[in-house]
């Protein structure tokens, strides 16, 4: 049966936390605001770049929408200070695509942030297509993105993966009849949402998935 992986970006590819985070100090100072530590920020992050915003400004009394723009700029602007792959995204990828399994990345980062950082980071060419936030489809957990890159690759659900380390991941996975990775070593939280396999590493997902 064909099988394709689908990707997250954030906490499961790239490890973004102090980019995103000095982008949304940075905003924060424009309007005068005392900066917001690493860890609140990685719980706000997983659900598209406006909610970052809203909930980094929340009882500030500042305009989201006047905002926005301003932290998009910062994080354009810095995106590539700090972030990094996870150790073993480049070799496990090398591994699946070598098995002939098709990768997609989906994720809610706006879509111009996300192709830039993986070309940067050399792993681009990965990917038979990258889906960014307000491309074509509704942000996860909205499965619209993943049918897509399924029935464009002629693959099969039920033995095709959705990997993300954010509940968002996991639901739109649930709801695309995809099988569920949950990585751990991420900044996201599922929540309630189950998975069908709790990957440690990146290689350990590689591994599971040619093994599968």
């Amino acid at each position: 049966m064909t099988k394709a992986v689908i990707f997250d970006l954030d906490g499961t590819l790239i490890d973004s936390r102090k980019d995103l985070t000095k982008s949304v100090n940075l905003m924060r100072a424009h309007y005068g605001l005392e900066p917001l530590s690493l860890d609140t920020v990685c719980v706000f992050i997983g659900n598209g770049v406006r909610k970052l915003a809203e909930r980094s400004l929340r009882d500030t009394g500042v305009d989201v929408e006047e905002a926005l723009p301003i932290m998009k700029k910062f994080y354009l602007a810095h995106m590539n200070d700090a972030t990094e792959l996870y150790s073993g995204v480049k070799d496990g990828l090398q591994l699946l695509t070598d098995e002939g399994i098709q990768c997609g990345v989906i994720t809610n980062k706006p879509h111009e942030a996300a192709e830039t950082l993986l070309a940067n980071l050399g792993v681009a060419h990965y990917f038979k297509e990258i889906m960014g936030g307000g491309d074509r489809f509704p942000l996860k957990p909205e499965p619209d993105a993943l049918l897509h890159f399924i029935k464009a690759c002629s693959a099969n659900a039920d033995c095709s993966w959705m990997v993300g380390d954010h509940y968002t991941d996991m639901e739109a996975g649930r709801r695309a009849g995809l099988k569920r990775c949950w990585a751990a070593y991420g900044f996201g939280d599922p929540r309630e949402e189950q998975y069908d396999f709790k990957a440690d590493s990146f290689m350990s997902f590689a591994e599971k998935c040619l093994n599968d």
